[in-house]
């Protein structure tokens, strides 16, 4: 079991609203994202889960029992941090049943339950091993090796493939991804990268200011986002969001368009514009054109071959179907 419920949390430091009150369900075996930028209170959250910071008001649910005043060692849960924290003089072995060791649990337990944790992760090549004989992506495996012993009720990754490298982290993505699948247990995940949000998630939770801005699917906040700040953070290029006169047109304070749902030609369009960068990445190529319709370049997505170069004159032209409407509230106007 692994049901995780938030009911009117609160988090101040001193006269500091770091999470005003907000509600969370978070259901057995989900896969939940929780995304916003920096300073947007989403590991605080966390870490409000984990016990490792007080509430000032509210309630933490976890398995219908109340955990909110239970110290940290007593909620169930393992906790991957952005350091792996892992002991230099231990092997990989060690290093794995450390926690259980700590716990007083039976050897043959203990061997039991890190030959599985390394069997999962593909570690047990390197078991005899110490960590600076280790990849970054294999000291990250371990750390998690360390966390799936204690057999715990939910995960809790605090960003932790940020010290990675861009491969590396799409290793990482997938392994852990992978790992979910396979153990079908609660997974709760911290990342301002809304593209691993989008790749990873069962759930999306987008938030700022320490306030919860849309829960949903990666699909639902793709095709339905509810405010601006949603439709700009999630989708990479983020979507273009044109406010003015051109927005007046559908009945709008801002409409929004994403990238990849503009038509482009090089004879005729709605919008005309001067290609100001070209950004050719093999598969696809993005385009930032400046239009009179725009105060910044509206970014396009086109064919990876598509034959154009900066300082070139196109047409744009919205597909009517994908165009998103925005209120002067910047809520969504269905």
């Amino acid at each position: 079991m692994g049901q995780i419920h938030l009911e009117k949390v609160r988090k101040t430091f001193g006269d500091v609203v770091i999470i005003p009150e907000l509600d969370l369900k978070i259901e057995d075996g989900e896969f939940v994202v929780f995304v916003g930028p920096s300073g947007c209170g989403k590991s605080t959250l966390l870490r409000l889960i984990a016990g490792l910071e007080d509430v000032t008001s509210g309630e933490i649910m976890i398995d219908g029992a109340q955990a909110t005043a239970l110290p940290p060692a007593k909620r169930g849960l393992a906790m991957v941090f952005q350091s792996y924290a892992l002991y230099p003089h231990m092997s990989v072995r060690k290093n794995i049943a450390f926690p259980l060791k700590m716990a007083g649990m039976d050897k043959a337990e203990i061997d039991r339950r890190v030959d599985y944790a390394a069997k999962t992760l593909n570690l047990d090549a390197y078991i005899d091993r110490r960590p600076a004989q280790l990849s970054g992506g294999q000291r990250q495996r371990v750390a998690i090796g360390r966390a799936i012993v204690r057999e715990p009720a939910a995960f809790l990754f605090d960003e932790p493939l940020s010290n990675l490298d861009a491969a590396l982290r799409v290793g990482m993505r997938l392994e852990i991804s992978e790992l979910h699948q396979r153990l079908k247990t609660t997974m709760i995940y911290v990342t301002h990268d809304q593209v691993e949000a989008m790749t990873m998630a069962d759930k999306i939770v987008v938030l700022r200011a320490g306030k919860i801005e849309q829960v949903g699917t990666p699909l639902e906040l793709y095709t339905n986002p509810q405010n601006t700040f949603v439709a700009g953070f999630i989708g990479s290029p983020r979507m273009n969001l044109l406010s003015g006169a051109e927005a007046e047109k559908y009945g709008a304070a801002t409409i929004g368009i994403r990238p990849e749902h503009l038509r482009l030609s090089t004879t005729e369009g709605d919008w005309t514009g001067t290609v100001k960068v070209s950004e050719h990445l093999g598969s696809d190529t993005f385009l930032h054109v400046e239009t009179p319709v725009h105060d910044e370049p509206i970014t396009v997505r086109a064919d990876g071959e598509f034959p154009i170069h900066a300082g070139d004159t196109v047409y744009l032209s919205p597909q009517q179907d994908k165009l998103h409407r925005f209120n002067a509230e910047g809520l969504s106007i269905r």
